[in-house]
């Protein structure tokens, strides 16, 4: 860089190498700028190119491998590229879902980090024309020992409940982990879920020269200014002084917005609508007049700001909350106007589309910004980065793991663990049942919500293992899939698509980069095979602080359809004397197992392998048993293995069962706590057992019965009883008593 290509042309401070660092671009992409555009940028300009060629933003370290994931199905009306993905569940209607990260923030500031995670996500999906009908979330927080942790866990709960219940939307399901690999930076990965006519979606590409460029709802502020370029930069011990750039949200002035957004849609006055999230005014108008070959002219004199005196840099990187930005039919603008003046939003005409294919900013009559549209997206650095393959770990021979405790005490320390233990404490600050169609609460296997009256439902799930990507990001990748696809099954839904959360370390660094691209392979290779392609989603790279990365975490967010939502299983025991059925192949695999980390101590070994044909063909054979309303009790197995899955069936129905028979040929402890993918434990009556005997035989499916349901005691070969009593007390205990600081962790 030569001194004379470090100042513009412009009345603005000096383009220094400092300067251009702050912005998190590297020297290589700034010499990309100067030979774009001719000249050095304008403090304003570098600040959009900082917004626009970020990791956040530009996946510049993914889109190269993003590309490899199926993303087609018939049912698939609109796939990665747009706010939100869209797939058709029949009678005119379309679901609209995505996930999204917040992860950066959450940590610096969990409540308003956590809020405004929710408040971005229901405004990708009601962009495009839907109601939201649920939310989800992830979460993965550090030890529970660390000291911040318990801190971190409070904020970002209050911030989700605070958010959705306010906004008026259920949070119907989610996971909760701890891992110490989170200890500097926690997950916080959001899921909104929406329901619109099929005809009546809504895009963001612009169309019409010289149509109005309108602005909506609140006010823009100094918050969040770089918000997207600190969410692509790793953490270190400096990042609480990075909390200014945490935006700070108003679920009121969302739910305003809804209303207004979908009232004014069906006044016809739309032509193209973006929510201003990562990136704020810069991103959502570089994307809609790209998006349409067009170019954008903005007056920020006209931008709503509630601070005195912001400059054009400053409007152009806020990433203030619940605004949208619209190109609006111009002869529909005072009925439009009128529309959001009534629900008390603000709205101004701030520019106009031309056919420069130019993004023209000006303040004052004073030109800021004045840069070519199409290259500000397609010109954005595109790396092959190296990668090293993770070497897969060696398989665990179950029978040279030492058994400390006897199967009993080992269940019961599983059920208190912080992983497995009951995270009601977490979910019951939720409002779950708001709106009136949540049928399915949180804590099953997937979460059920109707679709307007019924009879039709989506069956809802995230999920992820992150230990198993770690030991083997391809098979663990696979896991996260079909994870999300037997949840959905279990619960009598067919799984139709995906939306995911990519999070993962630098991937400057080649192991890191491994994982993510190992990862992706295997979600793409699941996806393929069981006919659930990805339809949205989101990249969250440098999740590392002072060098050490999180766990790889590719969350999975599953959407499945029920025809009839009377017809679903859940995982809780409904009777007496019913005959409890193992279904799927026990092998005993410890590798990787939440029983492995609890009770030997160890995390160690290859993860489960996934045959994904045999997902299949057992998913596919259990779930016309479900819709035929012949199968009412099924839980998929999966962390904690068989024993897990039994106490968690015996505890939500509050009726004991005994165990009488195990596969044999292994173990007792790893038939009773390994984690082989591919299986599911039903409870039938003996009546009803026949039928189901005969579709898994018709299949090729292994199954076993295992023992009889009743009693109020679950009661394991050669161990003692466990009360339901018991069991619930060790399950429900540890996070209540942790979250009040009673605990010694």
């Amino acid at each position: 860089m030569t001194s004379d290509t470090r100042k513009s042309d412009w009345n603005n401070p000096d383009i220094t190498p400092d300067l251009v660092a702050q912005h998190g671009l590297k020297p290589d992409e700034y010499e990309r700028i100067l030979a774009l555009i001719g000249r050095a940028p304008s403090l304003t300009e570098l600040g959009i190119f900082s917004a626009m060629w970020n990791e956040h933003c530009s996946y510049k370290s993914s889109r190269l491998h993003l590309k490899g994931l199926p993303t087609k199905a018939p049912w698939v009306i609109q796939g990665p590229g747009e706010n939100a993905g869209v797939i058709d569940i029949g009678d005119g209607l379309a679901c609209i879902f995505k996930m999204e990260s917040h992860n950066h923030p959450s940590f610096i500031e969990p409540y308003q980090g956590a809020t405004t995670g929710v408040g971005g996500i229901l405004r990708d999906v009601f962009t495009m024309g839907a109601r939201p009908i649920a939310c989800l979330n992830a979460l993965r927080f550090g030890d529970p020992s660390h000291p911040r942790t318990r801190h971190l866990v409070s904020g970002v709960v209050a911030g989700i409940g605070g958010y959705g219940n306010s906004f008026g939307v259920p949070t119907v399901g989610g996971q909760v982990g701890f891992h110490e690999r989170y200890n500097g930076n926690i997950l916080v990965n959001a899921m909104a879920v929406g329901i619109a006519r099929s005809d009546e979606i809504f895009y963001s590409a612009a169309t019409g020269v010289g149509n109005p460029i309108v602005y909506l709802g609140s006010k823009t502020g100094r918050d969040g200014i770089h918000g997207a370029t600190m969410a692509s930069a790793e953490f270190d011990d400096a990042s609480e002084e990075k909390r200014p750039t945490v935006q700070v949200g108003d679920p009121f002035a969302e739910k305003l917005l809804l209303e207004a957004c979908l009232e004014l849609m069906k006044t016809g006055s739309v032509i193209a609508i973006q929510d201003m999230g990562a990136a704020g005014l810069t991103c959502s108008a570089v994307e809609m007049g790209a998006k349409g070959n067009l170019g954008i002219e903005l007056n920020l004199e006209h931008v709503p700001c509630r601070e005195d005196g912001m400059t054009a840099y400053e409007m152009m990187l806020s990433e203030s909350q619940e605004r949208m930005l619209m190109v609006l039919d111009p002869a529909k603008r005072e009925q439009a106007e009128a529309v959001f003046r009534k629900w008390a939003l603000d709205f101004a005409v701030i520019g106009h589309t031309t056919d420069t294919l130019r993004f023209v900013i000006k303040h004052h009559g004073e030109v800021m910004a004045d840069l070519p549209i199409k290259e500000l997206g397609d010109e954005a650095p595109l790396y092959d980065r190296p990668y090293e393959e993770t070497v897969p770990q060696a398989e665990l021979d179950a029978r040279k793991v030492p058994n400390t405790l006897s199967n009993r005490d080992a269940l019961l320390k599983l059920l208190a663990s912080s992983e497995l233990c009951s995270k009601r404490w977490v979910w019951e600050q939720y409002d779950h049942l708001i709106l009136g169609n949540t049928v399915q609460q949180p804590g099953g296997d997937a979460a059920i919500v109707r679709v307007e009256d019924g009879p039709k439902a989506l069956a809802l799930t995230s999920d992820v293992t992150p230990r198993y990507c770690e030991a083997n990001p391809f098979e663990g990748g696979k896991q996260a899939v079909v994870e999300a696809w037997r949840n959905i099954t279990a619960v009598g839904g067919l799984p139709l698509a995906i939306t995911d959360n990519l999070n993962f370390g630098n991937p400057e660094r080649p192991h890191a980069m491994g994982q993510f691209v190992g990862c992706l392979k295997g979600i793409g290779a699941a996806c393929e095979a069981l006919d659930f392609p990805v339809v949205s989603g989101n990249v969250s790279l440098y999740n590392e602080t002072n060098g050490e990365g999180i766990l790889p975490t590719p969350t999975i967010g599953g959407v499945g359809l029920l025809a009839d939502y009377t017809k679903h299983a859940t995982l809780a025991f409904k009777g007496e004397g019913q005959i409890i059925v193992l279904i799927g192949h026990t092998r005993g695999h410890l590798g990787q197992s939440i029983w492995l980390k609890e009770i030997a101590g160890q995390e160690k070994g290859a993860p489960p392998p996934v045959d994904l044909a045999l997902e299949r063909k057992t998913g596919d054979a259990i779930r016309p048993l479900i819709q035929a309303g012949d199968l009412t009790t099924v839980h998929d197995l999966s962390d904690g293995g068989l024993a897990v899955a039994l106490a968690e069936m015996v505890m939500a129905g509050g009726i004991g069962a005994q165990i009488d028979a195990l596969p044999q040929g292994i173990p007792v402890h790893a038939a009773l706590f390994g984690e082989d993918q591919a299986r599911y434990v039903a409870a039938v009556p003996g009546k009803s057992l026949k039928k189901l005997l005969q579709a898994l035989d018709a299949a090729g499916v292994p199954h076993s019965a295992i023992g009889t349901t009743g009693g109020d005691a679950l009661i394991l070969p050669g161990e003692k009883p466990i009360s339901v009593m018991e069991l619930r007390n060790k399950h429900e205990g540890w996070l209540p008593k942790y979250m009040s600081g009673k605990d010694s962790a």
